[in-house]
């Protein structure tokens, strides 16, 4: 059975005619089923999977040039669009809710020959830090199935490192693909702001949400990127600057000016072997003639309640569509009038972690807290940007723990929503900023987990941040 090294290693076996897309496909669709008790996928398209893979398979042999994800196995989240479909975010109030268009990443994949296996499982409007918020049920770590894989992108980290699948896309609007990346042991990757479009991305928080992919090597990582990345007439906020040719620019030799926060280091949420391993990849960093210095920083303890202020205001907002009148849930309950509707429909409609954070971000919008709340957390989050592009004017990368711990036991945290909101302290930093991150794996804890370390450079710089991760993850 076909066992996934890199895109490029699967091309080369299908131009030695060693295995085909078809193949590879049936072995795929034969895990998933050996593998449905981790519950990675919403759902599973078997029989156009597998047409498609024959489709591709006679597209070559007749000659026809074949795309750069030619018969690549992805799978998306449960919050990226894909016509005719379902998408539902993981929630009720969009059950059996089917896509009209195409998310253009999806349109992007599909265009240069890729096969979509299906949608994977995350938490309600991609809001969690562990997969446990999902109306389908949790996710199970592939590691250790008493453990959450992390969300909200649990799905997409639990199909890729259980080989489900060669490589997935997830969201990420304040770590949710790096950190389960990081809780499954694979690579987890959030470009900056605005360089894949997010039309066909059911926003959780606009000015957050971004696109991201998980895989196993950097360089699958590069290639989805190079392919899905750029602008977009039907998103605004998409980067107009060309994306670069990531993957054939992968390989440097160059050394860098690495950051890492103090702060950071000596946090008393940080496990100390982590904190440990952290260490160890600064001493061998410098061993390698990188410059690495660690930088005091003053606004770290602001990070976790900023960004939650202001994704929970703009999810109010962005949740407010679902109201049961166009699509989705409706309830069918007697109701007195239309505002008794709305009620009995949204109730029902969404689950308890949805409803906290929309109940959340509808105060700190109200009249009275609008400016105590919305207002200062938005002069924050331009004081973090401001801080952080001066940082970069003196270093290419900033390295940081993805998570303070690994991944923890089903039902640890989730009675404890502001020790679940912490575990993102070191993930929503990116997104604040508008940054790239990516997460991969550098050891395991004694607990038998797997843990990385994550990375972030400047905006628009993701070629740099890509080219050190493969130099410290070949």
């Amino acid at each position: 059975m076909y066992t996934h090294r890199s895109i490029t290693a699967f091309h080369e076996q299908i131009d030695a005619g060693e295995i085909s897309c078809a193949s590879v496909t049936l072995g795929y669709l034969s895990r998933i089923r050996d593998k449905v008790h981790l519950n990675a996928f919403v759902e599973v398209y078997a029989d156009e999977a597998l047409q498609r893979a024959q489709f591709l398979d006679e597209k070559k042999k007749s000659g026809i040039q074949t795309g750069k994800l030619f018969g690549v196995v992805v799978a998306i989240k449960d919050v990226i669009c894909h016509k005719g479909h379902r998408v539902t975010a993981g929630s009720k109030i969009l059950a059996n809710f089917t896509s009209i268009y195409s998310a253009t990443a999806v349109e992007r994949m599909l265009a240069e020959d890729a096969i979509i296996i299906g949608s994977l499982n995350c938490d309600e409007f991609a809001m969690g830090s562990s997969n446990e918020n999902s109306t389908y049920g949790k996710v199970l770590n592939p590691l250790d199935e008493s453990r959450v894989p992390g969300g909200s992108s649990g799905g997409s980290a639990a199909a890729v490192a259980a080989g489900l699948c060669m490589v997935s896309l997830g969201s990420d609007t304040g770590g949710s693909v790096r950190q389960p990346a990081d809780f499954c042991g694979i690579i987890g990757f959030k470009p900056g702001y605005g360089r894949i479009s997010r039309y066909g991305l059911i926003a959780y928080a606009s000015s957050f949400d971004q696109i991201g992919i998980l895989g196993t090597a950097v360089e699958d990582i590069a290639l989805m990127l190079a392919v899905i990345a750029g602008s977009d007439g039907m998103d605004s906020t998409a980067t107009q600057e060309a994306p670069s040719d990531y993957h054939t620019a992968l390989t440097s030799s160059q050394t860098y000016r690495i950051a890492y926060f103090n702060q950071a280091m000596d946090h008393p949420a940080l496990d100390p072997e982590i904190a440990a391993a952290m260490k160890t990849v600064i001493s061998n960093l410098k061993a390698e003639g990188h410059h690495v210095e660690g930088i005091d920083v003053d606004f770290l303890d602001y990070v976790v309640p900023t960004y939650y202020i202001l994704t929970t205001a703009e999810a109010s907002s962005n949740l407010s569509r679902f109201d049961g009148v166009k699509f989705g849930h409706r309830t069918k309950e007697d109701v007195k009038d239309l505002d008794d509707f709305y009620k009995k429909t949204r109730s029902e409609g969404f689950g308890k972690e949805v409803k906290r954070r929309i109940m959340l971000g509808t105060f700190v919008l109200s009249t009275g807290y609008f400016d105590a709340y919305f207002t200062r957390a938005q002069q924050a989050r331009q004081l973090i940007c401001h801080k952080t592009a001066l940082i970069f004017n003196n270093f290419d990368i900033i390295i940081l723990p993805t998570s303070p711990t690994t991944a923890f036991r089903f039902g640890e945290k989730s009675e404890d929503a502001v020790s679940m909101f912490l575990s993102d302290i070191f993930t929503v930093y990116a997104n604040l900023a508008g940054i790239p991150g990516i997460s991969f794996p550098v050891a395991k804890h004694s607990n038998g987990m797997a843990f990385g370390i994550q990375g972030m450079s400047a905006k628009n710089g993701e070629l740099i941040l890509l080219r050190f991760a493969k130099s410290q993850y070949p």
